[in-house]
């Protein structure tokens, strides 16, 4: 169940990183009844960034085989080759 709090919560920080600390989910921060920001124990949002990583590395790997299968990328022994040849290296 997610915890929301109103941003008046803030005022008692040791209350408040108290609860961030023992909530299972994300403890969102609202103002006037709209959410203004989310916040999360710091190995939480580690584990976030690295999840979003990878997710950002499989994606690249995915285009990556396509441009590989579809004939539009280079050997890079070729390419070290060829760029030696033309710039006489």
């Amino acid at each position: 169940m997610p915890t929301c709090v109103p941003i008046k919560d803030l005022r008692d920080t040791a209350a408040f990183d108290q609860l961030v600390e023992t909530s299972p989910s994300p403890v969102t921060v609202t103002k006037n009844g709209y959410d203004r920001f989310v916040c999360v124990r710091s190995a939480d949002y580690e584990r976030l960034e690295q999840a979003d990583a990878r997710a950002r590395l499989l994606e690249r790997i995915v285009v990556a085989e396509q441009e590989r299968s579809e004939g539009l990328s280079t050997d890079a022994y070729e390419a070290t080759t060829a760029l030696r040849e033309k710039y006489g290296l």
